[in-house]
């Protein structure tokens, strides 16, 4: 009898694919067609559907890459289709299955109501539920023909990642343009079978359930007639039905199912690209809403739903409609699904703040959890700021793509670096495009890991990544799996009403403590070095901009320019999404980026410069503004005054062929080969650097990973390395009472500069690089010895930093080769330790090494540099610039204060000194200084723990003659909560290690 569950199962299989699916339409009759290509980038729908027209036939081609090509589709109805579902059936050309990675459009009518989209698994428009026969077709479609990047020819070059080298030759070939019965019964026929097929293959073997699912196929194959599938199909359906209508257990596992699609905003896209994405998407899934009951679909991205509203109103106003029905679902609460890892507090809290601002404004609604599928790791400040800004869980799944380590829960408690906590879950089936298949559904069921206590998981729906969404198909699949014995049950159901249900299951879920580290994707904190350098120049001067024009406001009265930082602050938002500032976008993308950076920087100092002015007044004196919250130079935090240089002087001394240089607290030694052998504190006489090593160095690894050029880092790159020692220069001088030594060097076809500055009274030794590269597949790293028996890093993230170990006793430890950081990251031991700072970089590693003699050497190195081909063949090349510090004898203190200003320079300029208008006490830092998003005119006023300590302090507010009417502690996204006691315009606080506190103050004036 098993021997002939191969015969059923082959059989079935054949018979679904080419007799019963092709039979779902029928009838066919093909429509007239013309067309327009445009010249250039898109124009609106208006403008499209009055274009001028000429004939198109079928069989030819279209589609140069990027490109847009308008086609006008027309006919009748014929008087033979009457009283039956008539659809038009188009083929544009698709050769891949996978909806957004190549061809695809939108279908308008002749009066410019957007219809649906068409792509690979969605090639059909409804033209009449009930045909009289005679009605007149006249539809318009807009056709993207965005070219194949990933699916022909995975991981290899190509110029066709940028309209500006793109081929000009046509791409698709248009295959046909139908009118055709929509044959009801033969679709659910398909269906029918389908579900069962992949129901019973996940069944065991012998089962009596997968039996008589056998059974039951056979039988409806039986009477199927495969000349006349329309007129047999239901009886073959009605030999199904038995199979389909057995309930499920009531232990079931269940399913909670969202439909989705999970837009990119940009990968293999451009952004213009994404929006129209966005809107054909949108359109066809307000469209299923409207053929379904029960339907719900979810879509996150506060910025695509504004694109749709600015680009594509009329389909807005049907997304707008579904969201006030409860059947279209904003998610998410940020502005877009932004990378977690790289960006800085402040920037991830105006990712909540401009995105809830948003939803509420825009639907009267604010989502409840952060909807964040597919970022490369998690941060552990997420818990708190997520909490902060009144979310109350948080869904991804990602973290099932690690390469070794099985995450150990689906549903668990989040903890964060200062203690919060917060509701969490992986969906079981490791997708965020489910298809609902028998292998899906099963594996949500089978590897669920809270299954003894929780009932169920959540499934998102849909094409996704380049758009698409739900189907049809889908949504009848999801009907035959609600209740069906030997699956889990599926029903559709918001993600609040999952996590409020799992919630009460699991009141003491497990706990997972620290970062989601993201066990792939590695090297996504170095691939486009200038994307990441631009992200860290305009988050500063974003803060920068916002706090000497809040300062400028209160003292002077100046305009708070609202609008302007908004706008920039939602640009800079937008090129945080999670395939941006990744670097894992093609050329276009980046090039796109890279212009958008210079024009924010600009753009942000005028407003610094604007408010400067303005604060400054007509005084004489050369004040320096300093946008660090802490002192420097004689300059407090965030004020203006008349610089007073650290005492002290630089000694340059040359010693064997090198350079010897020392201030009063540190002293350095270059050898001739411009390394860094020795770096003595000289309050405490350590030696930073490790016996006979030399720091300063750069490496040279050859990097090709087994998959995904751009994303990734595999472990074997550090088994090739090359230090670059040769040396064409070393030059030094003593200018204005600062120490600079130059260094030249050549490798292969590249060069670097470096200019090592030591200052007076300063701990830190500057370097600022400039390297022309010209790499292909190379990894340029810069190592750190240092003689410092280290158990683990600290790094800089989100308000605080992450304590990583420096070993890899177990898989876990062994798996972070290549961890983030953001201004600094710190080693030490008691009583002594050192930090790099860096202006731009992201990725680090570390590595222990032991001398019986010796000790420990723990070897810190920055990731500077890397040259994947794949999307991005010219990825990085160019000139290149970092800036980066070594902090010597240094406490987190020392480099939270040295990151700061590394990042934060100071501003010189003629006036008169400004007093601060918010300081802190010492362990407390101000990160921010706004006024309200709300424009009451409010101060908002952002303060943290830096050092992961309790701490006792104040906050003063020097408000002048505007006045203190009153404080109230807020949220993150500045709701107002409990009021707080002034005193002197003091807020005396508490806070304990790593806590972030937001202050709304309501001025009298």
């Amino acid at each position: 009898m098993h021997d002939d569950i191969p015969l059923t199962t082959g059989r079935a299989t054949r018979v679904l694919g080419e007799r019963i699916r092709p039979a779902i339409h029928s009838s066919r009759t093909p429509v007239e067609i013309t067309w327009h290509e445009l010249p250039g980038e898109p124009i609106a729908p208006a403008d499209g559907r009055a274009l001028d027209y000429t004939p198109f036939e079928v069989g030819s081609a279209w589609g140069r890459a990027w490109g847009t090509t308008w086609f006008r589709l027309a006919g009748d109805v014929p008087a033979d289709f009457a009283g039956r579902r008539v659809e038009l059936l188009v083929d544009l050309g698709f050769d891949i299955n996978m909806p957004g990675f190549q061809c695809e459009g939108l279908v308008y009518t002749a009066d410019g109501e957007p219809v649906k989209s068409l792509n690979p698994r969605n090639q059909w428009v409804t033209v009449a539920e009930e045909a009289t026969g005679g009605e007149k077709v006249n539809l318009f479609l807009e056709a993207a023909s965005n070219p194949v990047l990933l699916d022909y020819h995975p991981f290899l070059p190509t110029q066709e990642g940028d309209i500006t080298t793109s081929s000009p030759r046509h791409l698709y070939t248009f295959r046909h343009a139908d009118l055709a019965v929509f044959e009801a019964e033969v679709h659910e026929l398909s269906l029918d079978v389908e579900v069962l097929l992949e129901l019973q293959a996940e069944l065991p073997e012998s089962s009596p359930r997968r039996m008589k699912i056998l059974q039951a196929l056979d039988d409806a194959l039986d009477v199927l007639d495969l000349q006349r599938i329309p007129q047999t199909a239901a009886d073959a359906r009605a030999a199904l039905a038995p199979a389909l209508a057995q309930p499920a257990e009531a232990s079931a596992h269940v399913v909670s199912a969202v439909g989705h699609a999970h837009i990119d905003s940009a990968w293999l896209w451009p952004v213009r690209e994404t929006i129209r994405k966005v809107a054909r998407t949108s359109s066809t899934m307000t469209e299923l809403i409207g053929q379904t009951d029960d339907f719900l679909y979810g879509m996150s991205s506060a910025q695509q739903y504004a694109w749709i509203k600015e680009h594509r109103p009329e389909v807005y106003a049907k997304v707008k409609a579904a969201v006030a029905d409860g059947r279209f679902l904003p998610l998410g609460g940020m502005w877009v699904e932004s990378d977690t890892v790289m960006p800085t507090g402040e920037s991830l809290v105006r990712q909540f703040l401009y995105g809830q601002q948003f939803f509420e404004q825009e639907f009267g609604q604010r989502p409840a959890g952060v909807w964040l599928p597919d970022s490369f790791g998690y941060s552990p400040a997420l818990p708190q700021l997520m909490r902060r800004a009144g979310f109350e869980w948080f869904f991804t799944q990602k973290i099932s793509w690690n390469q070794v380590n099985k995450f150990p829960h689906h549903t668990f408690a989040w903890e964060g670096i200062d203690g919060s906590r917060m509701f969490t879950h992986f969906p079981s089936m490791d997708t965020y495009n489910s298809q609902l298949s028998g292998m899906e559904v099963a594996k949500a069921s089978r590897q669920f890991r809270e299954s003894r206590v929780a009932s169920g998981s959540i499934a998102p729906v849909g094409w996704g990544d380049g758009g698409g969404g739900t189907t049809r198909e889908m949504t009848g699949k999801a009907e035959r799996l609600a209740d069906l014995e030997g699956s889990a049950k599926v029903r559709w159901e918001h993600p609040n009403a999952f996590f409020e249900r799992a919630k009460e299951e699991l009141p003491k879920p497990p706990v997972w403590v620290g970062e989601l580290y993201l066990e792939l994707h590695r090297a996504t904190l170095t691939s486009q070095h200038q994307t990441k350098q631009g992200n860290r120049l305009t988050e500063h001067l974003l803060v920068e901009a916002e706090l000497w024009s809040a300062t400028a406001s209160v003292r002077t009265g100046l305009t708070y320019p609202h609008d302007e930082l908004d706008a920039l602050w939602k640009q800079v938002l937008l090129l945080q999404f999670h395939d941006i500032l990744p670097g894992t976008s093609i050329a276009w993308v980046h090039r796109e980026a890279v212009e958008q950076y210079a024009r924010i920087a600009a753009e942000a100092t005028a407003i610094i410069e604007r408010a400067q002015e303005a604060l400054a007044g007509d005084g004489a004196q050369r004040v320096v503004f300093n946008a660090s919250p802490l002192a420097r130079d004689g300059v407090g935090g965030h004020a203006a005054d008349v610089a007073r240089p650290a005492p002290g002087e630089v000694s340059l001394t040359e010693s064997d062929g090198g350079v010897v240089l020392a201030n009063d607290l540190v002293r350095v030694t270059i050898s001739a080969e411009g390394l860094v052998t020795s770096a003595v504190d000289l309050t405490t006489g350590r030696e930073s650097i490790a016996a006979g090593a030399e720091a300063n160095l750069l490496q040279l690894h050859q990097d090709f990973p087994n998959m995904w050029d751009a994303w990734d880092v595999d472990r074997y790159y550090r088994n090739r390395v090359e230090d670059l020692r040769s040396l064409e220069s070393l030059t030094h001088e003593v200018v204005d009472g600062v120490a600079h030594v130059r260094i030249e060097r050549a490798f292969s076809a590249s060069r670097v500069v470096q200019e090592l500055v030591l200052r007076p009274g300063s701990r830190t030794l500057e370097i600022a690089q400039s390297t022309a590269w010209h790499e292909t597949e190379k990894f340029l790293k810069l190592a750190f010895p240092l003689a410092i028996q280290a158990e683990h890093t600290a790094a800089e993230t989100q308000f605080g930093y992450s304590k990583r170990v420096t070993h890899t006793n177990t898989s876990w430890e062994a798996a972070k080769f290549e961890t983030s950081m953001h201004r600094f990251v710190h080693v030490g031991e008691p009583g002594f330790g050192a930090a790099l700072v860096t202006d731009s970089t992201y990725g680090f590693d570390v590595t222990r090494d032991a001398d019986p003699e010796a000790g420990v050497t723990t070897t810190l190195r920055l990731s500077l540099l890397r040259a994947p081909r794949f999307p991005d063949p010219d990825t990085d090349q160019g000139e290149q610039t970092h800036r980066y510090g070594f902090v010597i004898g240094a406490t987190t203190a020392d480099a939270t204060r040295a990151g700061l200003a590394l990042n934060l320079p100071a501003r010189e300029r003629t006036g008169s000194p400004v007093e601060a208008l918010v300081t802190a006490s010492e362990g407390v830092v101000v990160s921010g200084v706004k006024l309200a998003a709300d424009r009451s005119g409010d101060l908002v006023v952002r303060v943290y723990e830096p050092e992961g300590r309790r701490v006792r302090g104040t906050v003063r507010i020097a408000a002048g003659s505007a006045g203190i009417a009153a404080v109230h502690e807020a949220s993150l996204i500045e709701d107002v909560q409990g009021a707080v006691e002034v005193t002197d315009g003091a807020i005396a606080l508490e806070l304990t290690p790593f806590e972030v506190r937001t202050y709304r103050v309501s001025l009298a004036g």
